[in-house]
């Protein structure tokens, strides 16, 4: 007898012990969106719904070592990588992929927490460009992040800006690039997709809620789950889009902590 096989999505990235982001609202979005999770930590944080305290970076050899031994057993569809913490744990993961791995890659390019601390050394983010992003299939940049990777001077504050900066981007080596919205002004999260073939804006009402925190991260697991189970990519960012709203919409009315809470992953 034949027998099922999971569809099964990868999460290179961080532990928040809160749970709203990084490694933990990962496997909840791939759970929640019926994809098997596996899980590379590249560092550890101390960490809270107030914002980060600390940072720990695991070896870069021992990323790479987790990846080797996963890779190595393990049938894997997608893969979603969030933050890295280190050059040295850049270039590992990109060799990695490059020897082992030829499936839809999603890249959050995590380079700050919502608090503002480094959770990756500002000197990094030209070796993230040059290592990652030719290997990946679609960058998730914020605005702030969309700004510093594309060498612009100030943070996009319109469709326009942002549509220029998502071009950059693509001149950068992203086959495509999802610029997300959520910080602009407006009544509407307005993310624009670019791609060499072609471009549309995915258009959501912002939700009246404090917690927030892991909007990032959950949307491009959101994305990684549907690349796993087989959509293309314009549908993949769609249904990941409703999913993300959804999920923020269902966490709006719980507390969990003193600070931003999470969006409830698990949501009916």
């Amino acid at each position: 007898m034949t027998k099922a096989r999971y569809d099964t999505a990868l999460t290179i990235a961080g532990s928040d012990g809160s749970g709203g982001a990084g490694i933990q609202a990962d496997l909840k979005t791939f759970a929640a969106l019926g994809c098997y999770g596996l899980s590379v930590i590249t560092a550890v944080t101390a960490q809270s719904t107030t914002g980060v305290a600390g940072l720990f970076a695991l070896p870069a050899d021992f990323v790479a070592k987790q990846l080797e031994v996963l890779l190595g057993d393990i049938e894997v569809d997608a893969v979603k990588i969030g933050m890295l913490a280190a050059g040295e744990t850049i270039t590992a993961v990109g060799e990695a992929i490059r020897r082992r791995l030829g499936v839809p890659l999603v890249l959050d390019t995590v380079l700050t927490s919502s608090s503002g601390m480094d959770l990756l050394p500002p000197e990094a983010g030209d070796l993230m460009a040059r290592e990652l992003f030719p290997l990946s299939t679609l960058v998730t940049p914020n605005l702030r992040e969309a700004a510093v990777l594309a060498g612009l001077q100030r943070t996009p504050s319109s469709r326009s800006e942002m549509e220029r900066a998502a071009e950059l981007l693509l001149h950068r080596g992203a086959p495509a690039v999802l610029v997300t919205g959520g910080h602009l002004a407006g009544e509407t999260c307005d993310d624009f997709l670019l791609s060499e073939k072609g471009e549309e804006w995915f258009s959501a009402p912002k939700v009246p809620t404090r917690n927030a925190h892991g909007t990032g991260c959950t949307l491009s697991s959101a994305i990684a789950a549907h690349l796993a189970r087989g959509f293309e990519l314009h549908d993949a960012v769609r249904r990941a889009k409703i999913y993300t709203l959804e999920a923020l919409r269902a966490g709006a009315p719980f507390v969990l902590g003193k600070g931003s809470g999470p969006l409830r992953h698990l949501h009916p």
